[in-house]
Order: C-alpha cells, then sequence, then structure tokens
C-alpha cells in the first residue's frame, strides 16, 4: 500500500532526477552539431527495440540488393540526453530515437518515429510492402496497432518490472495482464500465418519483432521472458525464431554505431 497522496495540482520536482532526463517541456536543451557522413541516409539512433526496427530495414534493403539505400548510423546515447541536442531536436521535436534524414532529394527530408521511417523506405524502394489496396490496408492495420500497443509493453510493463526504482503490484499486474493478453493476441493470429501480414515478410514484422519477437527469446527485460512464460506463446515463438534467423537481422543486431562526438 502506496502512502502518495495525489496533489490537486502537480508540480515537477527539479531536484529529482530520473535516468531517461525526462521533463515536462519539450525542445532542446543545448547547442549541438551532429555529423553528416557520405551516404545519402543519415540515421541518428540507438540499439533499443525502436532503433533496431530502422536498421533491419536497412540490413533488408541491403539484402535484397538495393544499393542506393546505403547509409550512416550515428548513436544517439539517450542516458547522456543526446536526444536534446538541438539538431537532433530539428530532425525529431519529440526527442525521441531513431530519426532518419534523407539527403538524396532536392531539399533534406527528416523523417522521425520509427515505424514511419519503414513506411517512408519502404515507400522509397518498393520493398517489403504489398501494392494492393486491401494487402497494405491489413498492413496498416499491424503498424498501428504495434505503434499503440508497445508502449504499454516497454513503458507500461517494461518499466515497472525492471526499471521503476522499487517493485509496485499493481502497476506491475496491470501491465503484465496486457503484455500477455498482447502476447496471446500475436500468437493466435500467427497460427495460420508465417508472418504478420501472411505468406510475405514485410514491414509489419520488422516492426514488431523487436519488441515481441525478443521478449519471447529472453532478450528483453532481464528475465520477463520467464516472468510471462513467454514459452506457452508457440506460434509466436516460431515466427520469432523465424526473423531472428534472416542473416540482415543478425547483422542488424551486431551493427556498430558510430559516436557523435
Amino acid at each position: 500500500m502506496s502512502n502518495y497522496e495525489t496533489p490537486k495540482v502537480w508540480e515537477w520536482n527539479q531536484e529529482e532526477k530520473n535516468q531517461f532526463g525526462n521533463q515536462p517541456v519539450a525542445g532542446s536543451r543545448f547547442e549541438q552539431t551532429l555529423p553528416v557522413g557520405e551516404h545519402p541516409l543519415q540515421v541518428y539512433s540507438l540499439g533499443t527495440p525502436n532503433g533496431q526496427k530502422v536498421a533491419i530495414m536497412l540490413e533488408e534493403l541491403r539484402e535484397a540488393g538495393v544499393k542506393s539505400a546505403e547509409y550512416d548510423l550515428y548513436k544517439i546515447h539517450i542516458g547522456e540526453g543526446d536526444q536534446f541536442g538541438s539538431d537532433f531536436v530539428e530532425i525529431n521535436p519529440n526527442s525521441k530515437i531513431p530519426a532518419m534524414v534523407d539527403h538524396s532529394q532536392d531539399k533534406p527530408v527528416r523523417i522521425f518515429e520509427s515505424v514511419n521511417i519503414l513506411l517512408y523506405l519502404a515507400d522509397k524502394y518498393e520493398q517489403f510492402i504489398p501494392i494492393t489496396l486491401s494487402e497494405r490496408t491489413e498492413l496498416m492495420n499491424w503498424l498501428f496497432w504495434q505503434t499503440g500497443a508497445a508502449p504499454y509493453l516497454g513503458g507500461g510493463f517494461g518499466h515497472f518490472y525492471a526499471y521503476a526504482p522499487f517493485a509496485q503490484e499493481y502497476p506491475i499486474n496491470r501491465f503484465t495482464m496486457e503484455t500477455k493478453r498482447q502476447l496471446d493476441l500475436l500468437d493466435r493470429h500467427l497460427a495460420d500465418k508465417e508472418y504478420i501480414n501472411g505468406d510475405d515478410y514485410t514491414i509489419a514484422d520488422m516492426a514488431i519483432w523487436p519488441w515481441y519477437g525478443r521478449l519471447v527469446q529472453g532478450a528483453l527485460y532481464g528475465d520477463a521472458a520467464e516472468f510471462l512464460k513467454a514459452d506457452e506463446y508457440k506460434n509466436l515463438n516460431e515466427w520469432a525464431d523465424r526473423i531472428g534467423e534472416r542473416p540482415a537481422v543478425k547483422r542488424a543486431l551486431a551493427l556498430e554505431y558510430k559516436n557523435i562526438k
């Protein structure tokens, strides 16, 4: 039982620090000059699940022989606050990784939000995305599902299970229940499918796998897979292993990020 009493008006305690540097205000906090490499695509990211989505897509394009999709990959160290620098905020005013700039256009194009980057690359190179309206709509169903569902997994379950300063029964139970519901949903969906969108591997798989595939494989939040009884989701585990064996996916997980400083 918590002794916390909710105040009538919340006030930010600026003396209270947190590991991610969160504040109730947006905008840049310091001047910054991000490096720009020699390739058309400049990616500023980190090897988190959201960052892995874009790395996987870029390596899959490389595997597919798309030579114009060459990129430079720079590390935005969120623990050190790189995401709040002026250059990064200019690319993504929301100060979240990943972010990308396409310099192959007459005027550089900024792209932020991980799924939007996947969509941009898929449309630009006509790869890993269906062309028929019905199949594309089904793909969009799952992309929007991922963007809405994953915060309950990461910011909800992951935070309270692995990162909160002390264990709290109510939020852990609440977000564990929701996470297991999502795992069950994916397991049922994959009962008669090789991939999220059916027979074809698409950006829907790339968006969902770093969160849910890696979770059931035991790669997120310590021993969370055991806690969640993730081995019970047979179809989901088979899909996760199928994606994890792809050469491009293996390369994406092993990529080295260049320093920005």
